[in-house]
């Protein structure tokens, strides 16, 4: 099974975030409720957790920016 990391909306007005970076490496095991992220909108710096257990596949690089909704990662397993 995989479940996608989805940039999550973080406020009325933040329709993108900027990914400022992975918190572990790719193809790391992460558990349901671990920090795999770094993001931040042009009012806050964020940290996202895995919204599943599995290994970890990156998507989105460090200093890109992504609209609310983009999918940044995938987890597999579990």
């Amino acid at each position: 099974m995989t479940t996608p990391v989805i940039v999550p909306g973080l406020g009325l007005n933040v329709s993108e975030v900027t990914l400022l970076a992975w918190a572990v490496p790719a193809g790391s095991t992460v558990s349901e409720g671990d920090v795999i992220a770094t993001v931040e909108t042009d009012k806050v710096e964020t940290e996202l957790e895995a919204p599943a257990a599995g290994t970890l596949s990156p998507i989105g690089e460090p200093g890109g920016t992504y609209p609310v909704g983009a999918v940044i990662a995938e987890i597999t397993g579990g």
